[in-house]
C-alpha cells in the first residue's frame, strides 16, 4: 500500500518522545515515519494493520513499529461517540535508531537490542500480560528526565528482547511503495472497508471509491497489498469477530451475521482459516488465558 510519511516533531531538550495519546483520531491513517514506534494501549480497542497484518488490538498490547513500517490504529466507532464514554489511552514512544549514536548498538552488550530492532521492521506485538514489567518501564521511561530517560528505554528494550513470546506480524516478504500521489485513495478504501465490513460490500461501489472501475480496483488491490480485495474484508470481518466472541454478549451463530458473513460454513471456515482455531476455542482460550 501507499502510506503517508509522517513527520514526527522534535524538540532540542529531549532525543526521543514521549506522549499520551487520549484522542482517537491522532494519526487515524495509514502512516509510515522513520523513527521506530513503542506503543502501550491502555483503553480502546480497534483494528490494527502493520504492514500486511491485520488484527484486533485491545487494552495491554505492546507493539513496537519499526522504522519506515506502515501501520495504522483505527478506534472502533464506538470510541468516537461522546455519549458512550469510552474513553481511549495510550502511551507512544518514537526514537531513530541511531539516537544514541551508530557505535552503540555495535557493542558486544547491546547486540540483543539491534536484533530486535532488526525484527521491528514487520512489526512485534507482545502483551502486557505476557510481559508484565515491559508497562512498568514504559511508565519509568514516562516519568525520567535527564539520562534515566535513555536509560530506561534501553531497559525496556532490552526486556522487549528477552522475551520468547514476541510475535512477529508483517510477512517476510511484504514490500512497500512510498509514492504519496496515492495516499488519499488508499485512506478512501481503508474508511470505506471499516465502515462497511459488517453489511454486503459491493465491487463497483467501493471502486468507485477508489476512482476506479472493478477490474482496475481489483488489479490495483492486489499489486499494492499482496493479497485480494476479498481477502482483506474477510480480515476485517473476522477480526470483529474476534471482538464479538471476547465481549461474549451474542451467540456465535449471532455474531457471524453481525460480522458481515452471510452464512456460518462461511464464517467457521474463513475464521479458523485465519485464526488457526475454531470460534468456540477461541472464546476458550480466551476465557482461560
Amino acid at each position: 500500500m501507499k502510506p503517508k510519511l509522517l513527520k514526527l516533531p522534535r524538540t532540542h531538550s529531549h532525543s526521543f518522545s514521549v506522549r499520551e495519546d487520549k484522542d482517537p483520531y491522532i494519526n487515524n491513517r495509514w502512516h509510515y515515519h522513520a523513527e521506530v514506534e513503542l506503543i502501550l494501549f491502555h483503553q480502546g480497542g480497534g483494528t490494527q494493520f502493520v504492514g500486511d497484518h491485520i488484527k484486533r488490538f485491545h487494552p495491554g498490547d505492546i507493539i513496537l513499529v519499526g522504522s519506515n513500517l506502515p501501520h495504522y490504529w483505527r478506534y472502533d466507532e464506538a470510541h468516537f461517540d461522546p455519549s458512550k464514554e469510552m474513553p481511549v489511552h495510550s502511551t507512544v514512544i518514537h526514537f531513530s535508531e541511531n539516537f544514541w549514536g551508530d557505535p552503540f548498538l555495535e557493542l558486544p552488550e547491546t547486540k540483543p537490542i539491534k536484533t530486535l530492532l532488526e525484527k521491528a521492521r514487520r512489526g512485534i506485538l507482545v502483551t502486557a500480560r505476557q510481559e508484565k514489567k515491559i508497562p512498568d518501564l514504559i511508565g519509568r521511561i514516562r516519568g525520567a528526565e535527564g539520562v534515566g530517560r535513555i536509560i530506561a528505554l534501553i531497559e525496556c528494550l532490552s526486556a522487549f528482547a528477552a522475551s520468547d513470546r514476541l510475535r512477529l506480524l508483517s510477512s517476510m516478504g511484504f514490500r512497500h511503495d512510498f509514492a504519496e500521489s496515492e495516499n488519499e485513495r488508499i485512506n478512501a478504501i481503508y474508511d470505506y472497508t471499516l465502515r462497511h465490513f459488517s453489511k454486503k460490500i459491493y465491487l463497483g461501489d467501493v471502486a468507485a471509491v477508489a476512482g476506479l472501475v472493478p477490474n482496475s480496483f481489483c488489479r490495483y488491490f492486489k499489486s499494492r497489498t499482496g493479497k485480494t480485495y476479498s481477502q482483506f474484508v474477510t480480515e476485517i470481518r473476522v477480526g470483529h469477530a474476534c471482538k464479538l466472541l471476547i465481549d461474549n454478549r451474542i451467540s456465535i451463530k449471532q455474531l457471524c451475521f453481525e460480522s458481515g458473513f452471510n452464512n456460518f460454513t462461511c464464517f467457521h471456515k474463513n475464521f479458523k482459516m485465519i485464526t488457526g482455531k475454531s470460534p468456540r476455542h477461541y472464546l476458550e482460550e480466551h476465557l482461560t488465558g
